[in-house]
């Protein structure tokens, strides 16, 4: 399978004062603000962190998805936070949260199918950084 998607930017000014937008290809994100304190403060808008954390946790949980799936289970639910660490001018960590209610999974393998969701998912893959991962299986009753 082969496909391309597309975002697009635009920026207006210098990198603290001024502001800019973020959209997609599917208009999800339609000219979404971008500015400096949407990134460094607490601005009305979103940012590029943000946005990884956004991809990374859906494509991470996806995966899972599909893996836990192979293995013959079916998951009521995944949730996934992704915690993304920007520091000195790099993204150095990235931290994904995971708690999941699967009906007849042992915890030892839906943390070896977590693990390796976290390794072959596509945008852990393209990212150049530490990525941590913590699990919690919830009981079903």
């Amino acid at each position: 399978m082969k496909f391309t998607r597309k975002a697009s930017a635009n920026w207006r000014g210098t990198g603290k004062e001024g502001s800019g937008n973020i959209s997609t290809e599917s208009t999800v994100l339609n000219n979404a603000q971008l500015s400096y304190k949407t990134r460094f403060e607490d601005g009305i808008g979103t940012n590029p962190e943000e946005l990884i954390a956004a991809a990374h946790a859906g494509c991470f949980t996806m995966q899972l998805s599909f893996l836990i799936s192979e293995a013959g289970f079916t998951p009521e639910n995944l949730d996934t936070v992704a915690h993304v660490q920007f520091e000195d001018g790099s993204i150095n960590l990235i931290t994904l949260e995971l708690s999941g209610a699967i009906p007849g999974i042992s915890n030892e393998e839906f943390e070896q199918l977590a693990q390796k969701a976290k390794e072959i998912c596509p945008i852990s893959k393209l990212l150049d950084t530490e990525i941590h991962l913590v699990t919690t299986l919830q009981e079903l009753s």
